[in-house]
């Protein structure tokens, strides 16, 4: 690679990085051709990107993104992929999902919404809600008191009408 080709793939892992708020580091080395094939395929239909990055360029961007990637450039050692989702545990499931198959990838860190993992915590990752599940759980949490309201009015308002009707007809 020449200076200039590394320039162009510094500036733009560097606008990756900055669009982007979910941001796994993965190790994804000793994984054969068809594993690899799987894991990409898991990948796309997941919404993930999956690249394969140099780790130097990429401590470059990270050094030139607006974010505090904290420890991340640390952790940018042998070989390193970037899983890159609109969804925080979209990877992280990805990840699991292929853990069972195989002992690879293996999770270096994640950058997700300003906050910083590092290790192996694919686990504690997939259990972060997406946005709209937590929209979902608050919609739900609001209109159950309203649900309750709505039945006991209900319910009160045919037994009201039963007993009236009933006391009509004597």
């Amino acid at each position: 690679m020449t200076r200039e080709e590394k320039a162009n793939v510094i500036v733009d892992l560097t606008a990756t990085l900055g669009t982007s708020s979910t941001i796994y580091l993965a190790d994804i080395s000793g994984l054969n051709a068809s594993d690899t094939s799987n894991l990409r395929r898991a990948c796309f239909k997941a919404n993930v990107s999956l690249s394969v990055v140099k780790n130097t360029l990429l401590a470059k961007a990270m050094e030139a993104s607006d974010k505090d990637f904290g420890e991340l450039p640390e952790l940018l050692k042998g070989n390193t992929s970037i899983m890159i989702s609109d969804v925080a545990n979209a990877p992280a499931k990805v990840i699991q999902t292929f853990r069972k198959k195989s002992e690879k990838p293996i999770l270096k860190g994640a950058y997700i919404e300003e906050a910083i993992y590092v290790g192996d915590r694919f686990e504690e990752l997939s259990n972060i809600k997406s946005k709209e599940e937590m929209i979902g759980e608050v919609i739900s949490l609001l209109q159950s008191p309203a649900k309750n309201v709505v039945s006991a009015l209900k319910s009160g308002g045919s037994t009201i009408a039963g007993l009236i009707k009933t006391l009509s007809e004597r």
